[in-house]
């Protein structure tokens, strides 16, 4: 082919007459090993009030696998007005979110080989299309770079289980297995995986101990967690494939002709010796340990999960939870050692597999000020009230202020009633007697709805068996009932609650491990019931952990875990008065001081500073000045595409619009917001088209189209003149077809595209 043409081709054409070609000439089965265009992450969840939209994926040109659980290299490809190199960043990219090696970037001439693996010199070099290495040569590389000999290889290429509907590992579950199958065919045997609550940590669980269960490394596994509905769940979902090679011990009750076991811990254990029915098998009797939600205690030296991870020594331990503990008593690290892969919330909130979150706080008198009996005052028994300062701490525990739980109780359903009262929320209480009153005031702000169905609040509760027999409904995403469930703890953790659109926290919270898992319960995805993100509702500033370094960073090492330390004491109880359990005052008035909506930033935190501030920073990194604002909106073809890439990072346009107009068009909100000029309303600018003689250049049937256009801008902004979709609805139609208004009103597609880039130059400069 001509030089000449050979530039003319896109991308795409780049890739099929010259770089899979190459690669099947290099022996790459382009069935099983060469995977085009393949999505890395969904795109992130971009949230414009109650509407939503996704960010562009990130998309590889090609992955290439020695085996299908063994991602090798990966080629970003470019069209050939680029030179060879053009795509090697955006490759690199890929290759460390995915633990690949070898990167190769190509546009169609020959490649660019960038050897992550810093075995061969030098580390990046040109190739010819014939040169490209067979997956023979990457393979010798890959496993020179890992250290494998032939017993490690036969361990780290058995393949994952593939389901009927082929279901593949996310990428970051593929890094998940393979650096744990990797970590124990290199003879580690205390192993931490750390994954945000909702990126699939049982199904990554699954998957290590399929292929470690089908090479014969692990023939014998128990899973171990502490909540049975979580047992019940790994069972009946992602360990269904074991089929009859798996059991659930239960009724104390040991049966050793299986391979896999199921276990709630305290079905094994107990205080007692003889409850030990764990004892029942031989220490060296399972070959691999997997303590879900680790965090929740089996790291401590005086857990019972301690007592059986010390009893099975001999085996493999794997620790999975989303929250590593790491206390001046407790440590994860300590004992499992430092995670072999870590997978943030941050992380999974960019990639678009988990959903965003906005916090809607809400600050209380009696919370910000405290309160103090008068002297002698009594409460609603008639006990006399300890005359002292009583603040947050106090409440719901040694104090109980009635109308404040009330207060409470109204701003949740004020707030439902204006985003779907039947989104389902969980009310995070202090103990189980608030969470009781707090259902109660619950019911009396939606009485009729609780007419229609009393399963419409519920208090989910470990002392509770209607409670509790109602969390598998509240769940299940195509349950109704119940809506609002009402809970201390039992919630707070492990519960798949995917449907969750708001979250309610009104107890104090001091532990980051209980607050990343209470956050973690709004942070699944569900598309089919429209659930792409979640709000925070905060009675009791807890919020301000946000803004703690440690709250979506990596765990810390275990320099705080020191093991001459006594073993901690139990969580100390509230100190409560003499003779009563806690008082209860029905007569304070508690009022709202100040509401506030956070949202969440690009970089996964949350905004603290103005949004206003906030805009202007994020705006300025892209455009420095006002000039170079209004040079790249005057030429844009597409104006939507500066405003989608600006939303991309981080700027809120929906929600600056609440603060500063919702007159106001994007472009109005920069130029005010960030460059401080006299902002225009989208009215002022139609009508500013209107008076200019920008029609007369058009005959009366495209006026009236252009007019309505303008009217559209007027009430919803540019979206609304650059969608073709908008010639579709009213009054449009009466024109006839989208196909007729451009062909037969406007003479072509080319003639009204110009008409509205002309339409839009009178909106936003002086020339009309």
């Amino acid at each position: 082919m001509d030089t000449s043409d050979k530039k003319k081709l896109s991308e795409r054409d780049i890739c099929t007459k010259y770089i899979t070609p190459a690669l099947t000439l290099s022996g790459w089965d382009h069935h099983h090993q060469i995977r085009e265009e393949v999505n890395v992450t969904n795109g992130r969840v971009l949230v414009k009030g109650n509407a939503v939209s996704r960010a562009k994926p990130r998309r590889a040109d090609y992955i290439l696998y020695y085996k299908p659980n063994l991602p090798i290299a990966v080629i970003e490809a470019k069209d050939n007005n680029h030179i060879v190199g053009a795509g090697m960043q955006q490759a690199l990219a890929y290759a460390e979110m995915m633990d690949i090696p070898f990167v190769f970037s190509s546009n169609g001439d020959g490649f660019l080989l960038h050897d992550r693996s810093g075995n061969y010199e030098p580390m990046e070099r040109e190739l010819s299309l014939t040169e490209f290495p067979r997956p023979v040569d990457l393979w010798t590389r890959y496993r020179k770079w890992k250290g494998l000999d032939d017993t490690k290889e036969r361990i780290v290429t058995q393949s994952y289980y593939i389901d009927d509907v082929r279901k593949m590992p996310r990428y970051y579950q593929l890094n998940a297995i393979n650096r744990t199958v990797e970590a124990i065919a290199n003879g580690k045997d205390r192993i931490l995986l750390v994954m945000a609550t909702g990126t699939g940590k049982t199904y990554t669980a699954f998957q290590i101990i399929w292929r470690l269960w089908k090479s014969g490394t692990k023939k014998r596994i128990l899973f171990l967690a502490d909540r049975n509905i979580l047992v019940d769940q790994t069972l009946t979902n992602d360990f269904k494939p074991f089929g009859s090679a798996m059991t659930k011990i239960k009724n104390r009750q040991v049966d050793k002709s299986y391979e896999i076991y199921l276990s709630l811990y305290q079905a094994v254990s107990g205080n007692e010796e003889d409850k030990n029915i764990y004892r029942q098998f031989s220490p060296d009797f399972f070959d691999l340990i997997i303590v879900d939600e680790c965090h929740r205690g089996s790291a401590a030296d005086d857990a019972l999960w301690r007592e059986i991870l010390d009893y099975f020594r001999t085996a493999t331990h794997i620790g999975l939870t989303a929250t590593p503990k790491e206390t001046k008593y407790v440590s994860n690290v300590h004992y499992f050692g430092e995670p072999v892969y870590v997978y943030s919330l941050k992380q999974g909130i960019e990639d678009g597999f988990l959903a965003p979150y906005r916090v809607y706080r809400i600050d209380l008198d009696k919370d910000l000020q405290g309160w103090r009996p008068t002297r002698g005052q009594t409460d609603k028994y008639g006990e006399v009230i300890e005359d002292r300062i009583y603040n947050q701490k106090d409440f719901d525990r040694s104090l109980v202020i009635e109308q404040r739980t009330q207060l409470v109780a109204r701003k949740i359903s004020d707030f439902l009633k204006n985003t779907g009262r039947y989104d389902k929320t969980i009310v995070f209480c202090e103990n189980i007697d608030h969470a009781e009153r707090m259902r109660q005031y619950l019911v009396n702000e939606n009485a009729d709805l609780v007419k229609e169905s009393n399963r419409y609040i519920v208090r989910i509760t470990g002392d509770s068996p209607e409670g509790k027999a109602e969390l598998d409904n509240f769940i299940i995403p195509d349950s109704k009932y119940p809506v609002i469930a009402t809970t201390s703890k039992m919630m707070g953790t492990g519960v798949d609650a995917q449907t969750c659109k708001l979250i309610v926290i009104d107890k104090r919270i001091e532990s980051m491990s209980e607050f990343k898992q209470i956050i973690g319960r709004g942070t699944r995805i569900n598309e089919d019931y429209n659930k792409f993100f979640f709000t925070i509702m905060d009675f009791r500033k807890v919020s301000e952990l946000f803004a703690d370094p440690d709250f979506d960073g990596e765990p810390l090492d275990g320099s705080l875990y020191d093991p001459t330390d006594p073993i901690a004491p139990p969580e100390a109880k509230p100190v409560e008065p003499s003779g009563r359990r806690r008082y209860v005052v029905n007569d304070v008035p508690v009022s709202v001081v100040a509401e506030r909506v956070q949202y969440i930033a690009a970089d996964g935190k949350l905004i603290t500073e103005s949004l206003e501030d906030y805009t202007k920073k994020n705006v300025i990194r892209q455009y420095a000045t006002l000039d170079a604002f209004l040079n790249s909106w005057s030429k844009a073809d597409q104006k939507t595409a500066i405003l989608e890439e600006l939303e991309e990072q981080g700027v809120l346009f929906e929600a600056l619009q609440e603060q500063v107009g919702k007159d106001y068009d994007p472009f109005d909100l920069i130029c005010h917001v960030v460059f401080g000029q006299p902002p225009m309303s989208r009215k002022e600018r139609a009508a500013k088209v209107r008076k200019a003689n920008y029609f007369t250049k058009y005959g009366e049937q495209a006026k009236k189209v252009l007019d309505a256009l303008l009217s559209k801008y007027s009430d919803g902004g540019i979206t609304d003149i650059e969608s073709m979709e908008v010639l579709r609805v009213d009054p449009f139609t009466t024109f006839g077809t989208p196909l007729e208004i451009v062909n037969t009103i406007f003479g072509g597609s080319a003639n009204y595209m110009t008409a509205i880039r002309r339409l839009e130059q009178c909106l936003y400069t002086a020339e009309c």
